[in-house]
């Protein structure tokens, strides 16, 4: 066998075991639930009369977008400020929010209208479903548990209050 053929070899069997080693890493194992979370929340907004779509929703989600800066929303959506205008204009001219005149003449900040808060209740009462589903499938010291580990390292990172 020649040292290109063997070397060949090697490498198609080191790739088949690192393949089959492989396992989710925290990041899927944190985006896979979201992303749960987030089609039922569409579903039931969607299913309630709002028609929001999966990059609209970020904009609502914790802590929702009520006294924010527009680049506050597009930095917390992960957006350029143009992509986020593009979105809030069109929240707005379906009636989910308005932007109005902020603190100082050049700030804008965004104001959710009635139809917007109406979407809220609808929004935490899905959460609260999965949240029962989750605790019934892992047990209420094992889902606790999670919720309160997630919210010490949303704490830890920044993410909250």
């Amino acid at each position: 066998m020649s040292m290109s053929t063997m070397s060949n070899t090697k490498r198609s069997i080191s790739r088949r075991q690192a393949q089959q080693e492989v396992t989710p890493m925290i990041g899927s194992l944190l985006r896979l639930p979201h992303e749960v979370v987030v089609a039922r929340m569409l579903a039931a907004l969607n299913g309630n009369g709002f028609d929001i779509t999966a990059t609209e929703l970020r904009v609502f989600l914790y802590p929702g977008p009520d006294g924010r800066r527009p680049i506050d929303l597009a930095r917390k959506c992960n957006m350029t400020r143009q992509a986020m205008n593009y979105v809030l204009a069109d929240l707005e001219r379906r009636g989910y929010i308005e932007r109005r005149a902020g603190a100082s003449a050049a700030a804008r900040v965004v104001r959710m209208t009635d139809r917007g808060w109406h979407m809220v209740p609808l929004i935490r009462r899905c959460v609260a479903a999965i949240e029962e589903e989750w605790a019934a499938h892992l047990g209420a010291r094992r889902f606790n548990a999670l919720r309160e580990t997630l919210h010490d390292l949303s704490l830890w990172l920044g993410k909250l209050g």
